[in-house]
């Protein structure tokens, strides 16, 4: 089974490097951006078909490890 883990900035907290990229966006003529925000996906291979015990697994990882949920959010797909 896979995981994907999508962890994101929270609603509120400034996305620096998504600032730069919006702005190297309209440098380079590309207007109707109107906003950019910076995530990251980590992909983990599990060995286990139980999707209930790995959606524990995960989330404890995310909460441990993964994600800051001071500032980050995330979402996670079992495939």
């Amino acid at each position: 089974m896979k995981a994907i883990v999508n962890i994101s900035l929270k609603a509120g907290v400034l996305d620096s490097q998504g600032k730069a990229v919006h702005h190297a966006l309209n440098s380079l003529n590309f207007d109707g951006v109107e906003d950019v925000r910076v995530a990251k996906q980590i992909i983990l291979k599990l060995d286990t078909a139980d999707k209930a015990q790995a959606m524990l697994d995960v989330t404890k990882m995310c909460e441990e490890l993964l994600a800051n949920t001071v500032i980050e959010d995330y979402e996670i797909e079992l495939v």
